[in-house]
């Protein structure tokens, strides 16, 4: 009877872990793809799946961009015309609160010790340093000209921001909050990100088709790479290596891997490519098509837009929802 009972047992066991194992997938599956409309003052909620409308949300004025919270719980929509945050559940999309009087936020990161909001205030000429804490002002910058996009050092002493009226990026000092220093990059610098072995910075520069890989800590450029027409944001692969680089007036999609600075791949995709997130598996890339009022899907394997779907005018920011992998049960 003891052997019986224990083959009973394991049977259960087995069972139960194989149950387990099959809710995995289910647990890590994406339901929401969220796209700002910046000249609806909207944001339309698509389904992973299906790319059907799950509902459109009526925000500020001109929402450009769009982030998570380090903790994961809330989508922080940048409405910038609006001069508010707003606040979205990223499983999905309901309103949770709006924080008004946030000047202009048009392009914003959190740093990575999660101490800071650094905000981009395009169109008044300035960067506002908030606590991530609680959303309270440290600091204000008045720079020239046009702020657009932020980036890291990632030990969080720095702040890099691009300035497309003046062909610069600037650094400020997150510990002493102030401009370190500000160096000319090329014509109409918008995105930039931190190489993951945080030696470069990326810089997409619209004005002159290329990204410039620079030096931070001699303030040099080190490389130009010729991407295309309009090279305008950046999004990490995910891989710890590459990145991809719009190019909005070439509509195409390149790809730099870091460690070589090199570009090892281009991607057709029409419509103006703007903003770019990738698919919890790796395997697309959902893009906003920003001239046609469509998101596009990017097959990597193929190197093919295999979906478009309608948005409303102008989609700029995108994201796509990744939750969060549940752990292997033990054996």
């Amino acid at each position: 009877m003891k052997a019986a009972g224990s083959m009973t047992r394991r049977g259960l066991s087995l069972r139960v872990l194989l149950l387990a194992w099959a809710a995995l997938p289910a647990l890590a599956a994406a339901n929401l793809v969220v796209v700002l409309n910046s000249r609806d003052a909207s944001v339309t909620l698509l389904d992973y799946a299906t790319g059907a409308e799950k509902g459109v949300i009526a925000v500020g004025k001109e929402p450009h961009h769009l982030i998570p919270t380090p903790d994961g719980k809330e989508l922080i929509v940048a409405s910038a015309v609006g001069n508010e945050l707003v606040f979205l559940d990223p499983a999905t999309g309901a309103l949770k609160r709006r924080l008004p009087d946030i000047p202009d936020p048009y392009q914003l990161g959190f740093s990575p010790d999660r101490q800071w909001l650094v905000v981009a205030a395009n169109r008044l000429d300035r960067v506002d340093v908030y606590r991530a804490g609680d959303y309270g002002l440290a600091k204000r910058f008045e720079l020239p000209s046009i702020p657009s996009h932020v980036a890291f050092s990632n030990d969080s002493a720095f702040a890099f921001v691009t300035l497309q009226g003046s062909d610069d990026i600037v650094a400020i000092d997150l510990k002493a909050m102030t401009v370190a220093w500000k160096m000319k990059v090329g014509k109409t610098p918008a995105g930039i990100v931190t190489t993951p072995d945080g030696n470069h910075l990326l810089v997409g520069v619209m004005g002159e088709d290329h990204v410039a890989a620079i030096d931070w800590r001699k303030r040099a450029i080190v490389k130009r790479l010729s991407t295309g027409a309009g090279a305008h944001n950046l999004a990490p692969k995910g891989d710890g290596r590459q990145v991809f680089v719009s190019n909005r007036v070439a509509n195409t999609i390149s790809v730099i891997d870091q460690g070589t600075l090199e570009i090892v791949r281009r991607y057709d995709v029409p419509g103006g490519p703007d903003c770019m997130d990738l698919a919890p598996d790796g395997k697309s890339l959902w893009v906003t098509s920003r001239w046609i009022m469509k998101v596009s899907v990017l097959d990597l394997d193929s190197g093919k837009v295999v979906k478009q779907y309608p948005v409303g005018r102008s989609p700029h920011g995108i994201y796509v929802h990744k939750p969060p992998v549940a752990a292997a049960p033990a054996k």
